[in-house]
């Protein structure tokens, strides 16, 4: 039995691929087609790869190697596929397309690129970016991590309009990973406020992190007073998680506040954020205060941590 929450999602993804399925044809595709659908898989990676061997077609597509083997069979028989015997490894048959195969796939590979087209025409610019982002984002997610090479990533400083965002994602994020109430907006808003308005180039600085040309995390050193610096609204998000961002923007805060001239770095956080109190203390911050409270409508315990920022001296 699932809990209710997986459940609910479990039935918004099954809702979405039977919708997509629908939008892009394949069950009426595969009515009026002459292959089936794995068979017209097995074709587009014969078509697109370079001589693979059924070894490597059964690993893309998670399919059973006696299933493979029939497919295979069946198009050899067909006279759509050859097999060629490797020189290097006689255990070794690479796989490729005929003439007749490719005649047989290249109809079917048109008729796909133009459903996905006329899916896309019907939108703006700007609906197609956040489709594309979306697929993007879910390939990334659902996606062999093992076999995929991880994206680099830059820190920049703020611009105008990443404050806002800093707020809105802040705002989401925790909402929907912990529940909290629009109190917590108001509380980020306040913070992101007074940085722009005090905001000191000299002691105090934000970086925001992009990745693939898009914002995935930020942080900030505020000026707490003269020799306490204070770190802000670290955040990151979900799927840049595990690239070393978080790590690297804490990194960034105590480089700064060291140059800066600041004697000590404090923050406040909350003792359920267990992925940002991993951080902290890699960075060398130590819990020195601990309270009971209840806001953002939770009961919560805050935390202040504080790290000693040796050979600093104040700025002048």
């Amino acid at each position: 039995m699932l809990e209710p929450g997986i459940a609910k999602q479990v039935a918004a993804i099954r809702a979405f691929t039977r919708f997509y399925t629908r939008k892009i044809g394949v069950v009426d595709g595969m009515a009026s087609n002459p292959f089936s659908l794995a068979e017209a898989r097995v074709l587009y990676e014969l078509a697109n790869c370079e001589r693979p061997t059924a070894t490597d077609i059964r690993k893309e597509l998670g399919l059973d190697a006696g299933y493979i083997s029939r497919i295979l069979r069946d198009f050899e028989r067909r006279k759509l596929v050859t097999r060629e015997q490797s020189k290097t490894d006689e255990r070794q048959r690479f796989l490729s397309l005929t003439g007749k195969g490719q005649r047989a796939f290249t109809p079917l590979d048109e008729r796909s690129g133009r459903n996905v087209a006329a899916m896309l025409q019907g939108l703006s610019p700007t609906e197609r970016k956040h489709v594309v982002d979306a697929v993007q984002t879910v390939h990334r997610l659902l996606g062999d991590t093992a076999e995929s090479p991880r994206t680099p990533y830059l820190l920049r400083p703020h611009q105008p309009g990443d404050m806002g965002w800093i707020v809105h994602r802040q705002a989401i994020l925790y909402a929907e990973e912990y529940g909290w109430d629009g109190t917590y907006e108001a509380l980020a808003a306040e913070v992101a406020a007074q940085f722009i308005k005090n905001y000191d180039p000299k002691r105090e600085r934000a970086w925001v992190a992009e990745k693939d040309g898009e914002r995935v995390g930020a942080v900030f050193v505020a000026k707490e007073s003269d020799a306490v610096a204070k770190l802000r609204l670290l955040h990151v998000e979900p799927e840049a998680r595990g690239l070393g961002i978080g790590k690297r923007l804490v990194a960034e805060c105590v480089r700064f506040a060291r140059q800066a001239g600041y004697q000590k770095m404090t923050l406040w956080t909350q003792s359920i954020l267990h992925a940002a109190r991993h951080i902290y203390k890699e960075a060398g911050f130590q819990v020195v205060r601990e309270e009971k409270h209840h806001s953002f409508g939770k009961d919560l315990t805050a935390e202040t941590w504080e790290l000693k920022l040796k050979g600093g001296s104040i700025a002048k």
